[in-house]
C-alpha cells in the first residue's frame, strides 16, 4: 500500500537550531490565530519539549483544548506529534495521526522545514475532506509560511 502523506515544505532565513527553537518554543508567536478548535478565541499554543508532552491551544477563556502529543523529540533536527483532532474539529484521544516536521540545513544559515502529515487513512470517510483541507493554501503552508515569515524576523533584529 503506497502512503499517501500530506507533504509541504518551506525554506527559513535561519540556522537549524534557531529555525527549530522558532518552530517548537516559539510556535506560539507565528500560529496562525484561526486554526483552533476552541469556542473562545486562541489566546496562545503551547508545544511541550518532550516525548510525551502535550501540544494545545489555550482560549482566551483558559479553555485547554488538546491537538495530541509528542511522540519524537530530536533537537534541531526533527520532530513528530500526533495530531487528534478528528474531521469535526474536536479531539479525539482515539484517532492517531502523524505530523512530522524536518530541519536540513540548506546554506549559510538557511534551514528547509519538511512537514508530512501522514496516516490521513485513519480519518476514515472523511479522508478525502480532510486531506482536501490539509493540502489547500489555508492549510500546511500556510501555517509554515507563517512559521518561516517568524523565523526570517528573528535574523533581521
Amino acid at each position: 500500500m503506497v502512503e499517501l502523506a500530506v507533504k509541504k515544505a518551506v525554506t527559513v532565513q535561519a540556522p537549524v537550531a534557531e529555525a527549530f527553537k522558532v518552530f517548537t518554543e516559539g510556535i506560539d508567536r507565528w500560529w496562525l490565530r484561526t486554526h483552533k478548535i476552541g469556542v473562545a478565541a486562541l489566546a496562545r499554543v503551547v508545544l511541550e519539549d518532550h516525548v510525551g508532552g502535550r501540544w494545545y491551544e489555550v482560549d482566551e477563556d483558559e479553555t485547554e483544548c488538546d491537538w495530541g502529543r509528542v511522540l519524537e523529540w530530536d533537537p534541531p533536527h526533527r520532530l513528530a506529534m500526533a495530531w487528534q483532532i478528528d474531521a469535526n474539529m474536536r479531539f479525539d484521544p482515539d484517532l492517531v495521526t502523524k505530523l512530522e516536521v524536518r530541519f536540513t540545513p540548506a546554506g549559510s544559515d538557511r534551514t528547509r522545514v519538511d512537514l508530512a502529515h501522514r496516516d490521513l487513512d485513519r480519518f476514515g470517510e472523511a479522508e478525502a475532506q480532510i486531506r482536501m483541507g490539509f493540502e489547500s493554501p489555508s492549510g500546511w503552508q500556510a501555517i509554515l509560511n507563517a512559521f518561516a515569515e517568524a523565523a526570517g524576523q528573528g535574523r533581521r533584529k
